[in-house]
């Protein structure tokens, strides 16, 4: 995908959270080809100690993780950083109504190399991504 298909992403810092080193390596290398500046933490703790001390513009995070779930550092998360959008990611399974309500878009990792861009080139107008509804 060109950058020209997203001009206005071609900066800014994207903080990723996942514990798969796979896929931390994935997403970095995915988004510094469209000009982005990625942090990467392998644990909840991690993640949250570098939106401590960095500037973040977007939060990738990981739904499933150990010690502290998705739920827990995207609470955490809009204390730090209220203004940089969230979007979590999901293996597909159904996902708390509760976890839902503080993030600001979802993408099914199975579909990262398609959702991901246009889930952050949404939010960087602050336009949020209708959620699509959950049972749980």
């Amino acid at each position: 995908m060109p950058l020209s298909v997203y001009p206005e992403l071609s900066s800014g810092v994207v903080l990723c959270i996942d514990n798969d080193q796979d896929v931390l390596e994935c997403e970095k290398a995915f988004l510094e080809l469209f000009g982005y500046t990625v942090l990467t933490a392998p644990s909840s703790g991690k993640g949250l100690e570098l939106a401590s001390i960095h500037s973040i513009d977007v939060v990738v995070l990981d739904y499933f993780m150990p010690a502290i779930d998705g739920r827990a550092v995207a609470m955490e998360m809009r204390r730090l950083r209220p203004q940089a959008p969230i979007i979590l990611l999901t293996e597909g399974v159904s996902v708390p109504k509760q976890t839902m309500n503080l993030v600001d878009a979802l993408v099914v990792k199975d579909r990262m190399a398609s959702q991901l861009l246009p889930a952050i080139a949404h939010l960087h107008g602050r336009r949020r991504i209708p959620l699509p509804p959950y049972d749980a």
